[in-house]
């Protein structure tokens, strides 16, 4: 099939890079002149394991290359999807210009049937919008052709998004069109072929269904971190507790870690902006706005310890070693980062970061490109150096077990900060160090 995808961030590559691997003759349109030059390099500029591997391949085949051109990408296209980005604006409402760009470029330069697929996340009611847009393009260039517009949220994890592609839980596809629908079966017919994948419902559902999902797992987050502040207060184990609820099939072990708060491109934008719907329908999303409030007061606490700790002599002319940048493991995506906060918070207090992660430092670097107070260090050990503390603050698995004998020798006041609960307590301090978790009694 001969498939198109506007936008070449992470969801449109991805998409395009997996349906180009199943034979499929994909052209990505990117209007970015320095991302475009690197991926007709198959280099990709953002970090995601086997991504590089896979648009190298393709793109070596012939099944995948990039334009800056849509009347390029449209030739002979059958499916095209929109894949641009919907960041929030200040009122938590998704910004929509670049899927409305998108929308009206399309009428502009269709030029006969296709499907247009909207796949970034956006509101309910954007299919409606997209295909009005089309509509009053094609009629000032007074043309008809078959088009129709299909929601197909994405459920893609940031480190292994491409299982999730290839491998994911559904395809929500949200159309009332029957024509449409057949098709979209056609193009994902690899990706459905062990069992029954595809549920198809209107569009309204199929948009809302993306937000719901983001925001249910936004919620398990909070709630548990939650939970671990109540725990700390009372001396009971968040770890214990998460491993009594998460054996119950009612609730089971997804989502239900405690720690420095929730970050990325999704969650925080996306909880936002069902709040904002909800406002917009007249209601109030009293939870959901809750679960984000919780978060931003999660982002605060490692400082909070850390303060607390050193409440005798202050923070000013201390320096903390930091392990990990990205607000998760198997990506260098720094969006919304609690590390952000945690640092910023250091530096105002006085104090000197020294940090570490094993593929965020360049966004690191983009985020702070000359910082007062504040070192990017190549070395998890290189951190170390000089430092009061250790302060973790993404769950990476070469952090799960260092060698908490040199940590004590090499830490000033042998005092750590486990933002994730990584480490069992007893192990740390029968080193010889102090240790503070996340809701650990």
């Amino acid at each position: 099939m001969r498939v198109t995808v506007i936008g070449a961030g992470y969801v449109g590559l991805v998409t395009a890079a997996c349906f180009a691997d199943v034979g499929n003759t994909v052209v990505c349109v990117e209007r970015d002149p320095v991302r475009l030059a690197a991926l007709r390099q198959a280099r990709v500029p953002f970090y995601e394991p086997g991504l590089s591997e896979l648009v190298a391949r393709n793109s070596a085949a012939g099944r995948m290359r990039f334009v800056s051109d849509l009347s390029q990408g449209l030739e002979q296209a059958q499916v095209c999807f929109i894949a641009v980005g919907t960041p929030p604006l200040a009122s938590g409402q998704a910004d929509m210009s670049q899927v409305r760009g998108a929308a009206a470029e399309i009428g502009q330069q269709v030029q006969g049937p296709l499907v247009v697929v909207q796949k970034s996340t956006a509101p309910v009611g954007t299919v409606a919008m997209v295909q009005q847009a089309i509509e009053r393009e094609m009629a000032a260039r007074a043309v008809q052709h078959w088009v129709r517009v299909v929601s197909n949220p994405e459920f893609l994890k940031e480190g292994t998004a491409i299982d999730d592609f290839t491998r994911g839980d559904r395809i929500v596809l949200g159309s009332r069109d029957e024509r449409a629908v057949a098709l979209m079966r056609e193009l994902y017919r690899p990706f459905n072929r062990n069992h029954e994948k595809i549920m198809v419902m209107d569009p309204a559902s199929s948009e809302l269904t993306k937000y719901a999902a983001n925001t249910m797992l936004a919620t398990r987050i909070s709630f548990m971190n939650e939970l671990a502040r109540l725990a700390e207060a009372v001396g009971a184990d968040i770890e214990q507790v998460r491993l009594g609820m998460g054996v119950d099939h009612r609730i089971g072990s997804h989502f239900l870690y405690a720690g420095a708060g929730y970050g990325g491109s999704c969650f925080p934008k996306d909880v936002k902006a069902l709040a904002f719907m909800a406002r917009e329908a007249g209601l109030r999303a009293e939870l959901t706005e809750a679960v984000d409030s919780v978060n931003q007061r999660q982002k605060q606490r490692l400082f909070e310890k850390i303060a607390a700790h050193f409440a005798a002599d202050g923070l000013r002319g201390r320096t903390f070693a930091v392990w990990g940048l990205a607000f998760k493991p198997n990506t260098d995506d720094m969006r919304d980062a609690p590390s952000i906060d945690l640092i910023e918070a250091l530096l105002a207090a006085g104090a000197r970061v020294r940090a570490y992660d094993p593929v965020a430092l360049e966004s690191a670097r983009r985020l702070w490109p000359a910082r007062q107070g504040l070192e990017l260090l190549d070395d998890a050990q290189a951190a170390l150096d000089g430092a009061d503390a250790l302060v973790v603050v993404t769950e990476w698995l070469a952090f799960r077990s260092p060698d908490f004998d040199q940590l004590a020798a090499r830490l000033k006041a042998r005092v750590v900060f486990d933002g994730r609960n990584l480490w069992e307590p007893a192990s740390v301090r029968a080193a010889g160090l102090q240790y503070y978790g996340i809701g650990r009694g």
